[in-house]
């Protein structure tokens, strides 16, 4: 069975340096990229102040506005909180979700960081798909010990005879081979696996950082590519990376 994953940080809907607001765009290129699974990071669950700015503001969660058109089960959990409203992570899946939590692991006052977890419902009498949305801290203190507690928490809930997948933007800078995630859960980057390196994602206008990352376990790599041109471009300050892989179980 073959899926197609997509992972961006959505800059809570703006374009690069906030020159716009872009939501309705990345609703068409969503809608038209047909992944089965959509990781998103800085998604607005909600702001007062900006619905009250913007006319083409949704009403509804931007996870739900992405979901609708193309009839996704989401799930959301909320980093960020303040007096306007909420921002955090999303799943989007073709699949039924069965189960969601969001996970903590923030590590000082400052960041407000999480993980989200969704178990979903493969067809074919497949085992269930585990799925980890990550959003890391900008210092590196603070992302040692968040790999550490996101390798934790999945050594918890997923057992190793089923498929798993970890997205999401990883704020890691260094373009080195192998991490933790890696060597410790027998993950493989998509990218890394393809390519021989780690993709860029990150300015979007002009990647030379490896920030978000597809990280798989129980599949063969077939496809990673950053969108990063055409349609793709210039919807937020990260690069969407997308990658298709082959079920093994």
């Amino acid at each position: 069975m073959k899926l197609n994953f997509l992972t961006m940080n959505v800059h809570k809907g703006f374009s690069a340096l906030n020159k716009r607001f872009a939501l309705p765009e990345l609703r068409e290129c969503l809608h038209a990229r047909d992944a089965d699974l959509v990781f998103l990071q800085e998604v607005v669950g909600q702001n007062l102040r900006k619905a009250e700015k913007y006319l083409d503001w949704p009403p509804e969660p931007q996870h739900e506005y992405l979901a609708k058109t193309s009839g996704f089960s989401h799930a959301y959990g909320r980093n960020a909180v303040y007096t306007a409203g909420h921002h955090g992570n999303a799943i989007l899946s073709r699949f039924p979700i069965l189960y969601s939590e969001k996970v903590d692991i923030s590590t000082n006052r400052v960041e407000k960081r999480g993980l989200l977890y969704a178990k979903v419902a493969l067809p074919g009498g497949k085992p269930p798909l585990h799925c980890v949305c990550v959003h890391l801290g900008l210092l590196r203190t603070s992302r040692r010990k968040q790999v550490i507690m996101i390798s934790d928490y999945i050594q918890s809930v997923v057992p190793d005879t089923e498929p798993l997948v970890v997205a999401g933007d990883f704020n890691e800078w260094r373009k080195r081979g192998q991490d933790e995630l890696e060597t410790r859960l027998l993950l493989k980057d998509a990218g890394l696996e393809l390519h021989g390196r780690k993709l860029r994602t990150f300015p979007a206008l002009l990647p030379v950082f490896p920030l978000d990352r597809v990280y798989l376990r129980g599949f063969k790599v077939l496809k990673a590519e950053v969108l990063d041109k055409g349609p793709w471009k210039d919807l937020s300050d990260h690069a969407a990376f997308s990658a298709e892989a082959e079920c093994r179980f």
